[in-house]
């Protein structure tokens, strides 16, 4: 019956902040449904996947260890997604999990994270900033390679590069990111 629910709540969610804060919260009540959640976010049909994506970003916002036990299936599906609205949402939970395992040392993130999950998001945080992405998806895959480069030694010198050939021909949002982590490479 929950699945059906969250159903019915993501098909008629509106945009709104509001709206997608109440089913994130109706998730954080259920959170059995969160296997579904993903499943949704990962569909390519319909407007489903953008909506639960957001839905999933507030969820992970709130309560990340939720996401902790189905990293493996994000990771493997991350590659996948092409929605922009939905890439926008996705890439926000990249960087909320490297600043939880880089920056705030949260050890339950640390131990979830592994190789394999660091390195999909590597890849698809690259991709998000040489092709034609929305700033917002670019300005979160900046911060996750950042982050991910303290571990990772090559990500800095190739982040670095791809920033300064492209912040002069980027959005105002875009340059302020980018200077900030050219500031600390």
């Amino acid at each position: 019956m929950a699945p059906e629910k969250l159903f019915e709540k993501l098909n008629y969610l509106k945009a709104y902040r509001k709206n997608r804060l109440e089913a994130a919260h109706w998730v954080l009540s259920n959170p059995k449904c969160l296997p579904a959640l993903l499943e949704f976010c990962f569909k390519n049909d319909g407007d489903i996947n953008f909506k639960a994506a957001w839905v999933l970003e507030f969820v992970c916002i709130d309560k990340i260890q939720l996401l902790l036990p189905h990293l493996d299936y994000f990771f493997e599906n991350l590659p996948r997604v092409t929605h922009e609205s939905a890439l926008r949402s996705l890439a926000k939970i990249c960087e909320l999990l490297t600043i939880r395992c880089y920056k705030n040392k949260d050890t339950l993130v640390i131990n979830s994270l592994n190789e394999s999950h660091k390195n999909i998001m590597t890849e698809c945080s690259f991709d998000w900033l040489i092709t034609n992405k929305k700033v917002a998806c670019q300005a979160h895959a900046m911060l996750s390679l950042y982050y991910l480069g303290n571990e990772i030694k090559w990500i800095h010198p190739e982040l670095k590069v791809i920033l300064q050939q492209h912040i002069h021909h980027q959005s105002a949002g875009y340059k302020a990111r980018a200077k900030n982590i050219l500031k600390h490479l």
